[in-house]
């Protein structure tokens, strides 16, 4: 069926995959359509067509879900998504912004086997440049990653960046060092919503609660739990941070 999905069910799917990874977690039909750029109207017939093909489920006043055949579509969905980013950023030297961009212009038409091989050529890498996990063939998806304000002092982690992250929290975060691979460790935290004290690349900085829920890691020490059990991605700089413009999987 993948290959039945037209270009616009194919967004959106990977869209409810990106806000549904969580037990509980709904898609709110306005949050689709600002993200694909469409009218809620629109958004919401697309919505009924994907509900009647079995690939989501809607509840009143909740949301939008995937079902269990829609979330193995949307998590192939993702991983063509990342592995192409991962091709525009590795051998053709697009920033991770850019990659994320450009992606989606030729990704729909990309064989299966052109995928494949992509990936081998690649050598099978674990993460998108913004370093969030690709999911493995035949997957349903993976679990969220955990954001950066939740870590407890004395762990440390590797950082993930979803495109949906603004552009001048882009630029704030690069300035931290807070990019894409960059490895973080977690000193202290004041209470009652005060700022951690990290550690990223030897020097010691404070980061308030609100850009810290913008990063998403991985963890590479024992104590945490690491959803996505990736491999540690190369660091990245902040490149383009105008272009990222929407979120990631």
């Amino acid at each position: 069926m993948d290959s039945e999905l037209t270009r616009s069910q194919r967004a959106a799917l990977r869209e409810i995959w990106r806000r549904t990874g969580a037990p509980g977690e709904w898609a709110r039909t306005g949050d689709l359509a600002a993200a694909l750029g469409v009218s809620p109207a629109t958004a919401t017939a697309m919505v009924k067509r994907l509900v009647a093909q079995g690939l989501v489920e809607h509840v009143p006043y909740r949301g939008v879900g995937l079902t269990p055949t829609g979330g193995r579509l949307a998590a192939a969905v993702v991983r063509r998504h990342r592995v192409v980013e991962r091709f525009l950023a590795d051998l053709l030297g697009y920033g991770w912004a850019e990659a994320d961009r450009l992606a989606p212009r030729f990704e729909h038409d990309l064989p299966q086997e052109v995928e494949d091989r992509l990936y081998d050529v690649l050598g099978q890498p674990s993460t998108c440049p913004h370093g969030f996990p690709i999911p493995d063939l035949g997957s349903d998806g993976l679990p969220p990653l955990a954001q950066l304000y939740d870590l407890e002092p004395g762990q440390r982690a590797v950082v993930a960046l979803s495109s949906s992250v603004g552009p001048a929290m882009v630029e704030f975060l690069g300035e931290m060092g807070l990019v894409p691979g960059a490895e973080v460790e977690v000193l202290s935290r004041q209470p009652f919503g005060g700022p951690l004290l990290i550690r990223v690349a030897g020097v010691e900085r404070a980061l308030g609660e609100r850009a810290g829920r913008q990063v998403r890691v991985h963890a590479v020490k024992s104590g945490f739990d690491d959803p996505g059990g990736a491999e540690r991605p190369r660091p990245t700089v902040p490149a383009e941070p105008a272009g990222a413009i929407k979120e990631k999987l």
